[in-house]
């Protein structure tokens, strides 16, 4: 529950720190005078987004404080465990600050939230009723969702929804597989044969191929020029070759071996020459006397280079860029390939269309079975309110083609309402009058509030101008049931009746001050004060101890 809200220097309101009562909480005041500023500042406080003209005129920044009581609330608690974010106490503080460049700030318990959070959070706190309710009966989507609410078929509803999107989704993804299936065909078969084209080099490692090439191709010159190597390391004919000349050095460095430590380091070093020389004369030696390759792998050779170049020209890149090109189509290949056919997405959307079918035939069951216990509820709420004849019915409508079913399900759902004898029902938004609208949306917000689980703590109800439409002794009804309501869950509503004001159990009053600078200012009234206030609603702008009388009855007739 709210324990309190914070202003400061928030649209008219200066600074004030306004404590709530545990029931019905009810705001009154002049027209103009800012009653609506409290219902703005808790929307702010549950996530809704800001506007700097909120802040009051001459303030660099607006701070709208409210503390909460969520001790045994669970839902709150799981909230702030799923989180990460500590409950150590049994109250939750959430602060909102405004600016005049348009930004703004939230922290939760003194630590920064972003709204998305404190918009999650907010929705445990506090449920806000709009003026515009009535106008949202006229859509039969609201009907559907309200039953939903009250047969407790909300999570089968949005199965069934979920169901139905994926079950469209599947058939928008057959339409696009079938109106490009043409053009796959036709990919899958360049890219088979461009594949195909290049697979004798995606076998080979071409830059091997073509270093083997280039010296298979000179064979004859490069074994002509190691037996000219191999004749100047090493020959049988007068003229000197390095291993004589190395076999003379070494010679030299021996004979001065016991001298000099200079020559020692240089015999061991030209011996180590003379075994690599060594190693050399025969690898030339082998190169120089080996057989000629074979001409068949010359030929094998000149094929795949060839083959190498006529791709890169007509492809228009280089032979090793084209074979790492080949991977990407062979991805390409893959993935077209596996991809299914339309022919072969029809069986997953027959499933997924039955699989909808069967959710929402569920659904419907369970909506045709709660009904006609809600319509009673309704009835049973509506003629205290001055429409003692008033029938309600949900009528349901099996949608003609299968191809009108929707998200909602197979049938249209119509709320019937007849408020006189002798008439017959008929869709409500097609008879009711605006009072009889108003009548009925207070009534179906109370009764989904009052629906919820009875062992769960409920979010604070807020109700933006409930008395829309009443007047008279309905007003008095009206204010009853929303004491009622209040015996179990915080209320707080905005009234123009002194009928429904009488039966909070705290009164706040908004009024405005024009001094240097217009204020609003709120005000819990009691005793003589509320009189007052009670009586001015009542008789208008004079108070005469008639209208005070009139007031005095009104509180004396709470109970």
């Amino acid at each position: 529950m709210l324990v309190s809200l914070t202003l400061h220097q928030f649209a008219l309101i200066a600074q004030h720190e306004l404590s709530m009562a545990e029931g019905f909480n009810v705001i009154t005041g002049e027209t103009g005078a800012g009653k609506s500023l409290l219902l703005d500042a808790l929307s702010l406080c549950a996530g809704e987004r800001a506007d700097s003209a909120m802040i009051r005129h001459g303030a660099a920044h607006a701070d709208i404080y409210a503390q909460f009581d969520v001790a045994n609330n669970a839902l709150v608690a799981e909230w702030f465990s799923e989180h990460d974010r500590a409950l150590d106490e049994p109250d939750v503080l959430i602060r909102r600050q405004l600016s005049q460049t348009g930004r703004s700030k939230a922290w939760l318990n003194g630590t920064p939230v972003s709204l998305a959070e404190l918009k999650s959070l907010g929705t445990l706190l506090v449920n806000i009723h709009s003026q515009h309710a009535q106008q949202a009966l006229l859509k039969p989507q609201f009907v559907v969702q309200w039953l939903d609410a009250m047969a407790q078929t909300t999570t089968l509803a949005t199965q069934t929804a979920s169901s139905y999107q994926h079950y469209q989704q599947l058939k928008r993804r057959a339409d696009e597989i079938a109106s490009r299936e043409a053009l796959r065909h036709d990919r899958i078969q360049l890219l088979q044969s461009q594949l195909a084209d290049i697979e004798p080099l995606l076998a080979v490692d071409y830059t091997d191929i073509e270093a083997e090439h280039e010296e298979l191709s000179n064979i004859e010159a490069l074994m002509m020029e190691a037996s000219h190597g191999l004749h100047l390391l090493d020959n049988d004919t007068d003229e000197p070759d390095v291993m004589t000349l190395l076999g003379q050095a070494i010679k030299l460095c021996d004979n001065q071996l016991g001298v000099s430590q200079t020559f020692e380091q240089a015999s061991e070093q030209l011996h180590l020459a003379q075994q690599q020389i060594t190693e050399v004369i025969g690898l030339l030696s082998d190169y120089a006397e080996q057989q000629l390759p074979d001409p068949e792998r010359l030929q094998t050779l000149d094929s795949l280079i060839s083959l190498g170049h006529r791709l890169s020209r007509k492809h228009a890149l280089p032979a090793i860029d084209l074979i790492e090109e080949a991977n990407h189509w062979q991805a390409q290949l893959e993935q077209l390939e596996n991809e299914p056919s339309s022919d072969a997405m029809a069986a997953q959307i027959e499933q997924a269309w039955q699989q909808y079918l069967l959710l929402a035939t569920k659904l419907q069951k369970a909506r045709e079975k709660a009904a006609p216990h809600i319509s009673k509820q309704l009835v049973q709420q509506l003629q205290p309110l001055a429409l003692p004849n008033a029938r309600c019915e949900f009528v349901f409508t099996k949608k003609p083609d299968p191809s009108q079913y929707n998200a909602q399900g197979c049938h249209d759902i119509d709320l019937l309402f007849s408020a006189n004898v002798g008439m017959p029902m008929q869709p409500l938004h097609k008879i009711a009058s605006g009072g009889e609208l108003s009548r009925m949306a207070l009534v179906m917000q109370v009764l989904q509030a009052t629906n919820a689980d009875n062992d769960a703590a409920k979010p604070m109800l807020v109700f933006d101008e409930v008395d829309v439409g009443i007047s008279g002794g309905t007003a008095q009804v009206v204010g009853e049931l929303l004491r009622k309501l209040g015996q179990t869950q915080q209320l707080l509503a905005i009234t123009h009746q002194a009928q429904v004001a009488a039966q909070a159990h705290q009164h706040i009053l908004v009024q405005k001050h024009h001094d240097e600078q217009t204020e609003s200012e709120l005000v819990i009234l009691t005793d003589s004060a509320q009189v007052d206030e009670l009586a001015r609603m009542s008789g208008g702008v004079t108070i005469t101890e008639v209208t005070r009388d009139h007031a005095r009855s009104l509180l004396t007739d709470v109970k």
